[in-house]
């Protein structure tokens, strides 16, 4: 874990001194949108959904596209980095093939709740392994000294799915009990 504050700690710190900054981003986007007419429950969602895709997904970019001293490489065949990632040290593995699972999580549970159209696990899959590949290309376009993987693309995407199914499991929650999220948001003074 040393290693990984070693490497990341300066990338953590900044979105930790950050939150503040996206919890007042989060109310002015609500209040600029109920001034707007939009329902409170719609102004919310948009809100929460958009600053919340920007501040889970930013830090894990700056991570992915921060230089290494390796050289860059890229590797095709799939499953064989997750093989050889499964061999390494128990903290290692879990390092990678969880940060790599996770990355995409908060981005396919909340890119469906702004963008409905978007819902669905095979959707957001598909949108997952686009960035991913997007991503993964620039890490080696710009010679980042990282190796650019399927295999990192195969568990964003997988993450980016299990965030939707996620929102899913949400929305369909959501909606069997509309009566008890009213009752929620009335005492939040969300609603009236």
């Amino acid at each position: 874990m040393g290693s990984v504050w070693a490497s990341w700690g300066h990338v953590l710190i900044v979105w930790l001194v950050a939150v503040p900054a996206l919890a007042a981003a989060t109310a002015l986007l609500i209040r600029r949108r109920l001034r707007a007419g939009l329902p409170r429950r719609q102004a919310l969602r948009h809100s929460i959904a958009e600053v919340g895709i920007l501040g889970a997904t930013l830090p894990w970019v700056w991570m992915i596209l921060t230089p290494a001293a390796g050289e860059r490489a890229i590797s095709a065949v799939p499953l064989r980095d997750l093989l050889d990632t499964l061999g390494a040290a128990p903290g290692t593995a879990v390092v990678q093939v969880g940060a790599n699972l996770i990355l995409f999580v908060p981005l396919g549970f909340l890119l469906p709740l702004r963008f409905p159209r978007l819902a669905g696990v095979l959707r957001m899959t598909a949108v997952g392994a686009l960035v991913s590949t997007t991503l993964e290309l620039l890490q080696y376009v710009l010679e980042l000294g990282r190796v650019s993987s399927i295999d990192d693309v195969l568990l964003n995407a997988a993450g980016a799915g299990l965030g939707a199914a996620l929102a899913a499991v949400h929305v369909a929650r959501r909606e069997s009990g509309s009566a008890r999220s009213d009752r929620v948001l009335r005492r939040l003074g969300w609603a009236s």
